[in-house]
């Protein structure tokens, strides 16, 4: 969707008032509640439009670039390293020394800005929560303001929740993990807020509220004169960086703050990016905690880069892990990267959740949680995620052995031999086969977690595993290529190939194996079926969009227009 687009959402009424008091050029659409007026005062929102105003133009002109790369991959091309920008891969640049209080990052946990979580992450006992406002989060306005409001309680220290249905009630403990929030990416709109008549950039809007209500008492308790911390997430190109930098430059400015305060990861999570890594820090470097291994949403990526290449269809989703060659070559090109510039090299999400009623089945997969970061510590890792708390002590078992006393591994794993790392090795294509189960597990999870999403969950547990948007994305695009080449399922057998009377028997059969699953009920009152005909339409269209959410994301904003309008 297209940031100036004009789209017309459903309405509802509210009286005089009911009005967020809004700056100049600044219209707030979204339901009016006092506690989002805390969050959505004049002065926040004013700050909001200011950044807005001054980076728009770059915004727009950094999409139509990625448009641009697009139309290069459809027609052929492939991505590498840019040979304009030689100088700073090969140069001796470093970035900022990392601050003191994040110097050890060994276990972050991550979740979206729901109240409970809030406080069950940040006393997790993890070094790190990244509160999420991207792909764990639905981005509908209920839950961004409720987590902007939960987020200023939890750098106040002042939040609690209580459980009313087990009688318990949560509050913060004296020692909590460190605050890092991740905004929404470049693309996404938020469209229950116009600035100068156009839906302001996403990200801003969550970057802007939380930084502008937050940073003078997160730098006095959290961030030992420095802060606050952010994850970014899918960025394609340095100069997207670029204009994460100048944000931050103009946030410190206006408040007062000194240059360097605010510090970012930015998730390596798209194919493009492997090869912008040092650019993309060398734009940050002033403001740089490192690079993360944003596993799933990169071979979600690889898809989509290769989409018109019928050479590089990726076998089933599940074959294509970290010992794939270019998943591997990938995350050791990002330590040496990150260790030579002096920052952290953060690993990738381990996704299970314990196994309450099956202890066997349990300790297998806390095992399989285990030997992944038992691999990725010895690679050099500084830390790693996880989307679970039951999942912090069996990665500390991997991580406190091997990091000994020091808070990180930038100066003992340097990875010099990673530097040989090529275009063929990160772009080498996976290997494994395609089977009916594969588009099957596809069909099943894309359509479960498109349900959820439409209901207002960004975090769904499926079959063991936490899921997030990027699980989706791989879903439906692999599902689009596979349609659109006609490809066989080779892993079977039986040279049945993927055409659309297949797959609209495939979507058919387990639309009912979901009913049983989830029960008659929860099927006919929770979005199965809009998540069904919205995830189909995906994967059949005639071209891949960008992304799932953008689409999606028209069947949950809710306008309420301005008081005194005429009634729609």
């Amino acid at each position: 969707m297209d940031l100036g687009t004009t789209h017309h959402y459903p309405a509802t009424r509210r009286s005089d008032a009911d009005a967020y008091e809004v700056p100049e050029g600044v219209d707030v659409r979204g339901r009016y509640d006092n506690e989002f007026a805390k969050i959505l005062s004049k002065d926040a929102l004013q700050f909001v439009a200011v950044l807005q105003r001054e980076f728009r133009s770059h915004i727009k002109y950094a999409m139509e670039c990625r448009k641009e790369a697009k139309a290069k991959y459809n027609s052929g091309a492939l991505p590498g390293f840019d040979p304009t920008t030689r100088m700073i891969r090969e140069g001796d640049w470093v970035c900022a020394a990392p601050p003191p209080a994040v110097a050890d990052r060994r276990v972050e946990i991550t979740g979206p800005t729901e109240r409970k979580m809030v406080i069950n992450a940040l006393n997790s006992g993890a070094k790190v929560f990244m509160a999420d406002f991207e792909d764990a989060l639905s981005p509908s306005w209920e839950n961004l303001m409720k987590g902007q409001v939960n987020l200023r309680d939890a750098v106040n220290g002042t939040i609690s929740f209580n459980d009313k249905a087990r009688n318990k009630t949560y509050k913060l403990n004296d020692q909590i993990a460190k605050l890092f929030v991740r905004p929404r990416g470049w693309h996404l709109p938020e469209a229950h807020i116009l600035i100068d008549g156009e839906p302001a950039t996403g990200c801003l809007v969550d970057f802007g509220l939380y930084f502008y209500h937050n940073f003078a008492k997160f730098r006095q308790v959290q961030g030992d004169g420095f802060g606050p911390f952010f994850y970014l997430p899918k960025m394609e190109h340095s100069r997207e960086a670029k204009i994460w930098n100048s944000v931050f430059e103009k946030a410190e400015k206006i408040v007062g703050i000194e240059k360097g305060s605010i510090r970012a990861t930015v998730l390596i999570e798209t194919l493009p990016a492997v090869f912008q890594m040092n650019e993309i820090l060398y734009e940050l470097r002033d403001h740089s905690v490192g690079l993360n291994c944003g596993r799933w949403d990169y071979i979600f990526s690889y898809i989509k880069t290769f989409q018109s290449h019928p050479d590089r269809l990726v076998p089933d989703r599940v074959q294509v892990g970290m010992s794939q060659h270019f998943m591997r070559s990938y995350s050791d090109l990002l330590i040496y990267t990150c260790h030579k510039r002096g920052v952290h090299a953060m690993g990738g999400m381990a996704a299970q959740i314990p196994i309450r009623d099956n202890p066997q089945a349990n300790e297998r997969a806390m095992e399989l949680v285990k030997l992944d970061k038992l691999r990725e510590v010895k690679a050099g890792h500084d830390g790693t995620w996880a989307a679970h708390p039951g999942l912090i002590p069996p990665i500390l078992e991997a991580f406190n052995p091997n990091m000994g006393n020091a808070p990180n591994q930038i100066q003992s794993a340097p990875r010099p031999e990673a530097s040989a790392i090529s275009e063929e090795d990160l772009l080498k294509l996976p290997e494994g086969v395609r089977t009916m189960e594969g588009l099957r597990l596809n069909t099943r999870v894309g359509i479960q977690y498109l349900a959820a999403w439409l209901s207002g969950s960004g975090a769904v547990p499926l079959y063991n595993l936490m899921e997030d948007a990027a699980t989706a994305e791989i879903s439906r695009a692999q599902n689009w290529q596979w349609l659109k080449y006609r490809v066989e399922l080779d892993g079977d057998g039986l040279g049945v190939k993927v055409t659309p009377e297949l797959f609209a028997r495939v979507v058919e059969e387990e639309m009912e194996r979901i009913q049983k699953e989830v029960g008659s009920e929860k099927f006919q009152t929770d979005n199965y079926k809009e998540a069904c005909t919205l995830f189909t339409n995906q994967c059949t269209a005639t071209e891949l969009d960008d992304f799932l959410t953008l689409d999606a994301y028209n069947h949950i904003v809710i306008h309420h227009p301005k008081p005194g309008s005429p009634k729609l």
